[in-house]
């Protein structure tokens, strides 16, 4: 009997050995990461997963150390640190069958152009609401950033500050894709004239809206579907068009388990990996248009809105100039936000009255010019000069002299306005 059970144990411990460790970093919560191991794990019990968590912002400096730490496959929504790796030379190519897999949706690339990574799921940006709020107020629900701009939603958004709530900057820069720099600045400045700002954390305008402290707040899918799946009275509105922030996922070059990492890869975005992003603890959109088929009642599909309202937002064309994005609403916006508001309800009610057209066109420009044109925001150098902001005295000097333009433009646009009220 002792014979038998030791002969057993050694047995075990052959397979166990036997088993091939694969470190897979990622800084997805254990309800998502934990669903893709053991479903991978059962499809390849000759594999054993190890997660590694770490922050996107300690991604960056573990996987540039000797040998990238012994991890072999990252996978994160963070773009921007897969893009800075890449330049490090930091990714195997991924040689992976096609599967289906679509290259792009609309103007979203869903792998990178050179093969080192490619997309897993999706995020949509749109409007969280609070429907007993919006029947409270008479308002209807929004279906696009210009409908946000009407002045009947006055006092009834919250908009997040760019510089200051993660995932904003590529929301702001969608509107600057979609609408255009000019254009769109204009329309965040009359939708700024109706919104309070949140400056804390990302799932702060959730519980705005959760409190009845405003109606509607422009935020990113699942942050919503987490607070309705904790009580929230809300419903999330994607906008049209939509914006995705998409995640990916690559193979390190010092991986010694490449075989096995590719075949996490291909499980991840194969049927069954995909269909995995439609449980509930999970809720992201799959990359396979082809899984949409099997998704849960009035869950969103990207591919079939893409239909009727093209994607154009490009997340690669936006990471460049997302750090002078900051700087350019904050010096719209954030340092002035009371005054901006003050001045679009006395244009408002002055053009309500019939004020004279020409001089009402003269204030909104100078109201909702940005500091910069379109031509300067795509110069490379002043790009980077923005990619670290904070603590740099060209950046400060930059800062000042753009709020300083905004400053004598809102100046400007007050005295109109008193003028205007004494005829």
């Amino acid at each position: 009997m002792r014979l038998a059970y030791v002969l057993i144990v050694a047995l075990w411990s052959v397979v166990a050995q036997a088993k091939e460790s694969l470190t897979v970093l990622t800084a997805y919560p254990e309800e998502v990461v934990s669903r893709f191991e053991t479903a991978f794990e059962q499809a390849h019990p000759d594999i054993d997963v190890q997660i590694l968590w770490r922050m996107p912002h300690d991604a960056l400096p573990y996987l540039s150390q000797p040998e990238q730490g012994g991890v072999d496959v990252y996978w994160s929504a963070t773009m921007r640190t897969f893009q800075a790796l890449k330049r490090q030379g930091a990714w195997q190519k991924l040689v992976l069958a096609d599967q289906g897999l679509p290259t792009h949706l609309g103007a979203l690339p869903l792998a990178d152009r050179d093969g080192f990574y490619r997309a897993t799921e999706m995020a949509g940006y749109g409007f969280a609401v609070n429907p007993r709020y919006l029947k409270m107020h008479g308002l209807p629900l929004p279906g696009t950033w210009q409908d946000l701009a009407d002045k009947r939603y006055q006092g009834h958004l919250a908009l997040p500050v760019p510089s200051k709530v993660g995932f904003a900057p590529m929301m702001i820069d969608s509107v600057l894709q979609q609408y255009g720099w000019d254009q769109g600045w204009a329309l965040l400045a009359e939708i700024v004239a109706n919104a309070r700002p949140v400056e804390a954390g990302s799932t702060f305008v959730t519980d705005i809206l959760g409190a009845g402290e405003r109606g509607i707040a422009p935020t990113i899918d699942f942050f919503t579907a987490s607070a309705i799946a904790n009580g929230a009275p809300l419903q999330f509105s994607y906008a049209q068009p939509v914006a995705y922030s998409p995640a990916h996922i690559a193979i390190t070059r010092a991986s010694k388990h490449s075989d096995a990492a590719r075949q996490f890869l291909a499980f991840v975005l194969s049927e069954a990996g995909q269909k995995l992003l439609f449980h509930a603890d999970i809720r992201k959109l799959p990359v396979r248009s082809d899984v949409y088929g099997a998704k849960p009642a009035d869950y969103f599909d990207p591919f079939a809105a893409s239909l009727a309202h093209p994607v154009i937002y490009d997340p690669e064309t936006a990471l460049p100039r997302l750090g002078l994005n900051n700087a350019v609403f904050d010096a719209m916006f954030t340092e002035h936000w009371p005054r901006v508001q003050a001045l679009f309800d006395r244009l408002r009610q002055w053009e309500a009255r019939g004020g004279d057209v020409a001089k009402a066109q003269r204030i909104r420009a100078l109201l909702t010019g940005a500091p910069i044109s379109a031509e300067q925001a795509h110069e490379q150098d002043l790009q980077a000069l923005f990619a670290k902001r904070g603590g740099d005295a060209n950046t400060e000097a930059k800062d000042r002299q753009w709020f300083e333009a905004m400053r004598k433009r809102y100046d400007e646009a007050e005295q109109l306005l008193n003028a205007a009220a004494q005829l």
